[in-house]
């Protein structure tokens, strides 16, 4: 014995599409049916014993509505179907449930809502309001400073527009997440090189290998939590076939109060060993621009992570920089201690070496941008020259960027360079304020600070017992 409520409000995120949002549509809003049904209950009820006929009509009228509705589907399942049901009239949906808890075998109920009901502003524009930030109750509109930086999102949905522009062969696919993957201006300037194919990840990665075996440079935006759904097709589908899609993966990292099931964690990890992957990270918002363009003029599978927050605030360039694949970027030089950032930790680390330098402690900052393939002649070159490395990523530190230097580390022999790694526990990381997570588990700036200022204290204690004792420990 099972019950299925089946929640109709014609959208999941965004709007459901697909042959079975089509049938529920048929199905809700079919006018032979209300209006037969209607009719038919009038007319019984004006005869004599009019209302015992009625009952058995009721009886009856999965005969009636298999006239009317085509398909039938979920009776075809085997479900005993029971619907549409208006799901916002309380003492209708008792009613039915009263009644379904008697039946035996499997029922399906068809709970008609709409999304956002008694709220104006959530009804008029639903996938905003699915998860939304603070907002002004009386106007609907978010509350925004409007000196801040775009956010990582908008600048994806501006550089992918503008690249499309000059380059036919891009199209963009999303997986029923228009709005939030920041797709809706592509959408509406190139209905026809748009693809959204519901909830289905696994799908959406398929159809880009098709499209790019057929000539097309394909955009996949998703999010990194989602993208794990369609792991097998990626592997088979894409990197197998060498095929150029780019997998643009938002919402990377700690996404906040979207709660565990939304944390971007584990995407270094279960696509760095995909052969024939390039996997690239920014450090602001231009070079996600960069990014973007480098990966669609690429001949291989690429992927983009970026984080789900506003930029740095850095300027947005005009022109499009096409990055060397595998060169990292070394935005301070020091002799002290090696501060090696990927992706939004870039700029931790950046803050960092100011402290530190405050400190006296002259700190090299190095932007990896690639965990596939890394610089390997820039990570051995400053691991030498300053024999401590601190590798810092918004990602779970198993499998991560940290694991990926500490592989390259012990292939090259150099086991005796010191290695610390800031990332994210072996836990499932709760809801939250993104500032909040990121502060308890250490990746700031202050903290990252307080842990180089240890270690090397912590390493100045040990020689001088060493020296002390007249051997190494």
């Amino acid at each position: 014995n099972l019950i299925v409520v089946l929640n109709d409000n014609e959208m999941s995120i965004a709007h459901n599409v697909g042959a079975l949002a089509g049938y529920l549509s048929r199905l809700r809003t079919n006018p032979k049916y209300f209006k037969g049904k209607e009719e038919f209950e009038q007319l019984l009820r004006k005869i004599p014993a009019g209302s015992i006929l009625f009952r058995v009509a009721e009886r009856l009228k999965d005969s009636f509505k298999y006239l009317v509705v085509p398909g039938m589907f979920f009776e075809e399942m085997g479900f005993i179907y029971l619907g549409p049901i208006d799901g916002h009239n309380l003492k209708a949906m008792i009613s039915v449930f009263q009644q379904v808890k008697s039946i035996k075998g499997p029922v399906l109920v068809h709970v008609v809502t709409k999304k956002g009901k008694g709220y104006k502003f959530a009804e008029s524009c639903p996938d905003r309001f699915h998860g939304i930030g603070p907002f002004d109750v009386t106007t609907g509109k978010a509350v925004e400073d409007n000196g801040a930086p775009p956010s990582y999102t908008e600048v994806f949905g501006r550089a992918i527009v503008k690249l499309a522009e000059s380059d036919g062969r891009i199209v963009a696919i999303t997986a029923a997440m228009t709005e939030g993957t920041g797709l809706k201006q592509f959408a509406r300037l190139f209905p026809g090189r748009f693809f959204d194919v519901g909830i289905a990840e696994q799908h959406a990665v398929t159809l880009a290998a098709g499209l790019a075996a057929g000539g097309y440079r394909p955009v996949v935006a998703v999010y990194s939590t989602f993208l794990q759904r369609a792991y097998d097709q990626v592997l088979h589908d894409v990197c197998l076939q060498r095929l150029p899609v780019t997998l643009a993966i938002d919402r990377a990292g700690i996404v906040g109060e979207d709660g565990a099931t939304h944390q971007g964690l584990y995407d270094f990890a279960y696509l760095r060993h995909i052969p024939n992957m390039v996997l690239m990270a920014p450090k602001d918002e231009n070079e996600l621009q960069n990014m973007l363009a480098t990966a669609v003029s690429c001949t291989g599978p690429v992927a983009v992570r970026y984080p789900r927050r506003r930029g740095v605030g850095c300027l947005l360039e005009d022109n499009f920089e096409i990055l060397p694949l595998g060169r990292a970027e070394v935005l301070l030089d020091g002799k002290d201690v090696t501060l090696l950032a990927v992706g939004s930790m870039v700029e931790v680390a950046r803050k960092a070496a100011e402290l530190l330098a405050n400190k006296g402690i002259q700190a090299a900052v190095i932007n990896a941008r690639f965990v596939k393939p890394l610089d390997e002649e820039c990570i051995l070159s400053y691991a030498v020259r300053t024999g401590r490395l601190f590798a810092i990523e918004e990602h779970a530190l198993q499998g991560g960027f940290g694991s990926a230097v500490l592989e390259l580390l012990a292939d090259k022999g150099l086991t005796g360079i010191q290695v610390k790694r800031f990332g994210m526990p072996d836990t499932f990381v709760e809801h939250g304020a993104q500032q909040i997570l990121l502060a308890k588990y250490g990746l700031t700036a202050e903290n990252l600070t307080r842990t180089v200022c240890e270690e090397l204290s912590g390493q100045d204690t040990i020689k001088k017992l060493e020296r002390k004792a007249g051997t190494r420990w």
